[in-house]
């Protein structure tokens, strides 16, 4: 049992691009929101709800990059070579 550290280095990679973005994430959600609160014109209305769309998808893709990346993590230091 020895660790592909090719495959580690991958994984260590996604996993500094995983913090990246759940401090991303939060941050785009509330700025969404403070906007909705803000503006109450029609053209900017559009800027608020585009930033809370962008803020719950990038926070569901955070969590979908997050499995996958303890996966790869994981099979780098359990593999069976």
């Amino acid at each position: 049992m020895s660790t592909d550290t090719q495959l580690l280095g991958k994984g260590l990679i996604r996993l500094g691009i995983l913090v990246f973005l759940f401090i991303a994430s939060p941050i785009i959600l509330t700025m969404g929101f403070k906007a909705f609160d803000r503006f109450s014109d029609s053209p900017k209305i559009y800027i608020a709800y585009l930033l809370i769309l962008a803020g719950f998808t990038a926070i569901i893709f955070s969590i979908y990059f997050a499995f996958k990346t303890f996966k790869i993590i994981s099979n780098s230091l359990f593999n069976d070579k």
